[in-house]
């Protein structure tokens, strides 16, 4: 699935789960699907899905973006998908789920990063090289094998990258380049799963569920004392990493547009 950056969806109080459960619905359509969806209709619903979990707008123009494709392209692609019964479109061209369309997505990304999950765990995938290994199985995955990657992933709540498996149990966070110096944080989950940047990152020391705290904030770089010593990223990559931080700085959804770092695929 291509996608760009992913900002974090954050709350008034961060660390703290969705009282909901799941993501607000956006729409109450009783439209059904009468096709099923093909690769390429999913590779877009997961994205618009993306979209939506970090609270972003659902437009043609923010899809384009997130997808690195032609306006025109995803435009004749929300139409085969609203002709399907996935999506709906206002008189303003805003982008809803159907109620089939948003259980499809919800489905597709859960798949995706349960498989990320068995891939690292059991056959032992580094986590940089995960997102796209997933995205070559999602799609040709049998029941079969699905109930038995389920069983074996077991009560793993996370993808290597930190989103939730239960897509409805994601944890606001706040972007670590919003971060004072002093402050005590925890890496909640990487935003953007594109392979250049989830390399960039691990190759700086950073991973979901570290615990450091930080030493330097200029606006050009963030760095961090971690139990392994320094780390250090650029600010615009800190914008894709989503912390828990004690004291932690206001609220707020990252939108880095400058952020374009995979050369070819992005994370959702």
């Amino acid at each position: 699935m291509g996608r760009a950056i992913a900002p974090a969806m954050v709350s008034a109080t961060p660390g703290v789960p969705r009282s909901s459960g799941r993501p607000e619905a956006v729409a109450t359509i009783a439209t059904v699907a009468h096709e099923p969806a093909t690769a390429a209709e999913e590779e877009y619903l997961e994205s618009l899905f993306w979209l939506f979990e970090a609270g972003l707008p659902l437009t043609g123009a923010n899809l384009a973006r997130a997808m690195q494709l032609s306006a025109p392209t995803v435009h004749e692609m929300l139409g085969r998908l609203e002709r399907d019964g996935y999506v709906a479109r206002s008189p303003e061209r805003a982008i809803e789920f159907t109620p089939d369309g948003r259980e499809h997505a919800e489905r597709l990304v859960s798949r995706h990063r349960m498989i990320e999950r068995f891939l690292t765990d059991v056959v032992g995938v580094p986590w940089d090289d995960v997102h796209e290994e997933a995205e070559q199985l999602e799609h040709a995955m049998t029941p079969r094998f699905e109930a038995y990657v389920r069983a074996t992933v077991g009560d793993a709540k996370t993808c290597p990258h930190g989103h939730p498996i239960r897509v409805g149990e994601r944890i606001d966070g706040v972007p670590l380049a919003d971060c004072a110096v002093g402050a005590a944080v925890k890496i909640l989950r990487f935003e953007n799963e594109a392979e250049d940047l989830l390399h960039y990152l691990k190759d700086a020391g950073l991973e979901p569920g570290l615990e450091a705290e930080i030493r330097g904030n200029d606006g050009e770089t963030v760095s961090l004392r971690t139990p392994d010593g320094e780390a250090e990223v650029t600010w615009s990559v800190a914008e894709t990493v989503s912390v828990i931080a004690e004291p932690s700085p206001p609220p707020r959804i990252a939108l880095p547009e400058q952020l374009v770092l995979g050369r070819e695929r992005y994370g959702r």
